[in-house]
């Protein structure tokens, strides 16, 4: 009964604050909040802190990393609130903070935190080159998930295994190459005026990195099978491929890689995949908003036909974000972009930066706003909304919290994470065992011992509800990817917000509820050419779906339905493969497909669909027909 009281008051709170349209008390600090943002790195360092820490209650620590594998691997960053060092996660975390800067460096400088945000991409691509020790070898992780987890300890303390895994060419993982790949890259840029010699080096390791992902061609957890539990690459390797790429040709201008991005969209993906999701697995939106990007700024060249699909795709992620596409984003009741319970706001600040970095594109190329199928997104429109997620994130939300830890009245105080939970080694430096960990610290009700300012927690459920509780990992864990993207967002804000102008006029006015379709796999499905009710989709240009009523009967004064589905390859030449299908409105059951983490796949036996042939799935239900459309594909 308490809980259901306190649910009827959560909804009539609610209810009030959507009637008052979530007016802000005061603007926020934004400037503090990129501060703060930034700091929350030094708190994961790995390795031997040096003497201009500021997270005070941190000590060094995993400083025997590699030894066992004859490499020093000391250094690099802890996730999220355990003490592994994974190497996808913090590779895509690098190639974020330095796109931030490459972005909102002078914005950084403007707040003084220019150096601060460099010197925390440097934490990382110092590491990077240690794990980089030969041309066709990286390594990919340090420690083992499985044993970590079993254990409560701060990492001063470990007593885990700190085994080290790597990929090399009998062993290959062309994701995890090719987004540390990005990384450097990336890097390299931002270092390229004030530290030539290293900016180099960075990208020497870069180009090694992109080929040996590209020539041996693999998933890296199907290589280093202990991070599959973990960061599982589900969305496949052609996505970092692509990415390492467009970064590559970024930091090179050399011709050959904008030539790979164009030559290669259809076999690897990157104008097959339209998705809203971005993050460290999926890249697909952060690729195709950097192609997009050259298209803008007329470096497209030849491949001008080739980066306009890109580009479409980038627009479908803007449009289905804002609100205004085919099938959109969900939302909460208060607002916040929602795609599920466990660590959502890593999602909400990585599309918040590809919109805020693809409004600043159209505006300064003269290009103006998104077409988007529910209607135009003016750029200022865009920035506007970026602005109410970071808003929503800093404490404007039903609950008036913030999940920015240490930012406003009102955070997170339990948040799971070993070093925080347990009082630092500087103030008592006695030993604390695995069980001890838990047995005194985990389970405690008072608030963390140490403050992990900065850190962005997982955030709310699609209620907006949030329980600050050590044990909610799903909630109350923070992760570097989740405040990465954020940092460029951050100091847009921080500065005159000129783009923000024109939608700053009108903030006081209610909020109107934006109506979404939604599913969880995302892409817009066409409209139906109509077939005595039910008929054919192109959701696709290689890919025409069919759905069709083949059964009817009444069973308890309901009428069923069941529903033939077919998807065919109307491609001349060139083969189907990892064919992803999005449904929304299935309240049946269905056959003929398996359930993924991007959507549903064909089965085990199907998969790929050659020139002309079929997949056919049915599914029955007392409703009318389900929206059935394409996520992504790849063309062979």
């Amino acid at each position: 009964m308490a809980n259901g009281a306190a649910t009827l008051f959560g909804f009539l709170v609610l209810a009030s604050m959507v009637k008052l349209g979530f007016v802000s008390g005061g603007s926020h600090d934004y400037a503090m909040a990129l501060r703060k943002s930034i700091l929350y790195f030094e708190a994961q360092r790995s390795g031997v802190l040096p003497p201009n820490q500021r997270v005070s209650w941190r000590a060094s620590s995993g400083l025997f990393d590699g030894k066992a594998n004859g490499v020093d691997l000391v250094g690099g960053y802890y996730d999220a609130g355990d003490n592994v060092k994974f190497g996808l996660p913090m590779a895509f975390t690098v190639t974020m903070m330095s796109w931030s800067i490459l972005e909102y460096g002078k914005h950084m400088a403007a707040a003084g935190e220019l150096r601060n945000a460099m010197d925390a991409v440097k934490w990382g691509t110092d590491y990077f080159i240690k794990a980089h020790p030969e041309p066709d070898v990286l390594y990919g992780e340090v420690g083992d998930g499985d044993t970590d987890h079993s254990c409560w300890q701060r990492p001063e303390d470990m007593t885990t295994s700190r085994q080290a895994f790597r990929v090399d060419p009998q062993h290959p993982g062309s994701d995890l190459a090719a987004e540390t790949a990005a990384a450097m890259a990336a890097a390299s840029i931002v270092f390229r005026g004030t530290y030539p010699g290293y900016a180099n080096l960075l990208l020497v390791h870069s180009k090694q990195l992109f080929e040996f992902a590209d020539k041996y061609r693999g998933k890296y957890d199907a290589s280093i099978t202990v991070a599959r539990n973990y960061y599982g690459s589900f969305s496949g390797y052609g996505d970092e491929l692509l990415w390492a790429a467009a970064w590559l040709f970024e930091a090179t201008e050399d011709r050959f890689y904008l030539e790979y991005l164009a030559g290669n969209g259809e076999a690897l993906g990157g104008t097959g995949w339209s998705i809203n999701q971005f993050g460290w697995d999926v890249k697909y939106p952060g690729v195709q908003v950097l192609a997009a990007k050259f298209l803008l700024q007329g470096r497209a060249g030849e491949h001008a036909a080739a980066l306009q699909r890109y580009r479409q795709n980038a627009e479908f992620f803007v449009c289905s974000c804002v609100g205004k596409g085919a099938v959109n984003v969900a939302r909460t009741p208060g607002g916040m972009m929602y795609h599920q319970r466990w660590n959502n706001l890593q999602f909400v600040t990585s599309a918040s930066f590809l919109l805020t970095v693809y409004a600043d594109f159209a505006t300064m190329s003269g290009r103006g706003a998104v077409q988007c199928p529910a209607g135009a997104a003016q750029p200022f429109e865009i920035l506007k909304f970026v602005k109410s997620q970071v808003n929503y994130i800093l404490g404007d939300n039903p609950r008036g919290t913030s999940y920015m830890v240490g930012y406003g009245a009102s955070y997170p105080r339990q948040v799971h994470h070993r070093g925080a939970s347990i009082v630092s080694i500087k103030r008592d430096p006695s030993f604390v065992s695995c069980q001890e960990g838990y047995s005194s610290w985990y389970g405690r009700q008072a608030g963390n011992p140490n403050l992990l300012d900065g850190a962005i927690v997982g955030g709310p459920d699609e209620y907006d509800d949030f329980a600050d509780e050590r044990d909610n990992y799903e909630q109350t864990e923070a992760a570097t990817y989740n405040n990465a993207p954020l940092l460029g967002v951050l100091a847009r804000l921080a500065a005159s917000c000129g783009g923000l102008k024109e939608a700053d006029d009108d903030e006081q006015e209610t909020a109107t509820p934006v109506v979404n379709r939604t599913s969880s796999s995302l892409l817009a499905p066409a409209q139906p050419r109509r077939h005595g009710g039910f008929g054919v989709r192109h959701s696709a240009s290689a890919i025409e779906i069919e759905q069709n009523v083949t059964r009817t009967w009444a069973m308890r004064r309901r009428t069923y339905y069941q529903y033939a589905v077919t998807v065919t390859n109307r491609s001349r030449r060139k083969t189907v493969s990892e064919l992803h299908l999005g449904l929304s409105e299935l309240r049946g059951r269905l056959w003929g497909l398996e359930e993924a983490r991007y959507g549903y796949v064909p089965p085990r036996w199907l998969p790929a669909l050659r020139p002309g042939r079929s997949l056919r799935f049915v599914y029955v239900q007392a409703a009318p027909p389900a929206n059935v459309w394409v996520t992504g594909y790849k063309l062979v």
